[in-house]
């Protein structure tokens, strides 16, 4: 499990990203489970991630309505299968409106920067 934490701060929310290898929707749980054992991850508003497994796109958006599929689509351009990543987001009290998409491209871009380098 990688993590990159504070990679960009908006009106308050704060982000991190983090993944790992998943080819399984229970693996997916599993991952979430074990990032949710930080107390700072468990207390976070929003852990949306997904995954491309064997039988296609496998998403959770955990009330950040439509980001999944935001990762899904990213995740699909690069090829990158059997492999989870999660968005992180603390709400800071201002909605962010459309910009919360482009918060979770950007943290799933930071990712596969700087998780795959080197």
């Amino acid at each position: 499990m990688q993590i990159f934490d504070g990679i960009i701060t908006d009106r308050g929310s704060k982000y991190a990203v983090s993944g790992g290898p998943c080819s399984s929707a229970e693996e997916a749980r599993a991952f979430i489970k074990e990032l949710t054992r930080q107390k700072k991850f468990a207390k976070a508003t929003h852990n949306t991630w997904a995954f491309l497994g064997d039988d296609g796109p496998v998403k959770n958006d955990d009330g950040e309505s439509g980001a999944g599929m935001v990762i899904v689509r990213m995740l699909e351009r690069e090829g990158l299968t059997g492999h989870i990543i999660v968005v992180t987001r603390w709400y800071g009290g201002k909605h962010l409106g459309g910009d919360r998409f482009r918060h979770v491209q950007d943290a799933v871009r930071h990712y596969l920067d700087h998780a795959f380098a080197g």
